[in-house]
């Protein structure tokens, strides 16, 4: 078979969308959602420019590529030393320009990668590198929901939730998608996340720590 054929094959599935899969996308939303938000506000810059360009630059990439790779495009975490020192230090115009010329400098990347191949990046950053980088930012972040859990803001400087009160959810949360992940069957096992997000809802309700004023 040619590929050509091949390829025809592939596009031409019989797939078709059943309403438990919308699960998945809300799922999904949880999960870009609170990095879309969490940087931001870790960082000082507006959420609403981050929701904006990660819906933009999305659509964008699904036209390039046409929809042939599942991604979302949402705020990194790479970024938020780097970010957060440049606003404390030069401002937030500065710290924009910053990252202006570090999608310029992605863009310069992709191409060399388009002409060389991605050997040449495997080289410069191998396993042994790109690991540790990841492995710091996520200890780096820890601190945040630690504060988070124990019902403070997200730098720990003010109380939101009495103590006691947040861990409560925090640790139903936290045991509802291990559950769900370890011990579901199908559907279940597939969206722990939601499922430890709906608990923490719920029981915050019963609490008394959800507050409608505003929707009223």
């Amino acid at each position: 078979m040619s590929e050509s054929n091949v390829e025809s094959v592939a596009h031409s599935s019989d797939y078709r969308f059943h309403p438990s899969e919308a699960l998945l996308g809300a799922q999904m939303l949880f999960v870009a959602f609170g990095a879309l938000v969490l940087v931001p506000l870790l960082t000082g810059f507006d959420a609403n420019v981050a929701l904006f360009t990660a819906g933009a630059g999305t659509l964008v990439f699904q036209v390039i590529t046409r929809g042939q790779v599942p991604v979302f495009l949402a705020s990194s975490f790479a970024f938020i030393p780097a970010m957060i020192y440049g606003a404390q230090n030069w401002g937030i115009p500065a710290t924009l320009s910053g990252l202006a010329a570090a999608g310029v400098l992605y863009i310069v990347l992709s191409q060399l990668v388009r002409w060389r191949g991605v050997g040449f990046l495997h080289r410069i950053l191998p396993p042994i590198v790109t690991g540790p980088v990841i492995m710091v930012i996520g200890l780096m972040l820890a601190g945040v929901g630690v504060n988070l859990a124990m019902g403070k803001t997200g730098d720990g400087a003010a109380e939101l939730v009495p103590y006691s009160t947040a861990l409560t959810v925090a640790g139903a949360w936290l045991l509802a998608t291990i559950l769900a992940s370890l011990r579901g069957r199908g559907m279940v096992q597939l969206i722990p996340i939601l499922i430890g997000v709906a608990t923490g809802y719920v029981l915050s309700l019963f609490l008394g720590l959800v507050d409608f004023t505003a929707v009223r």
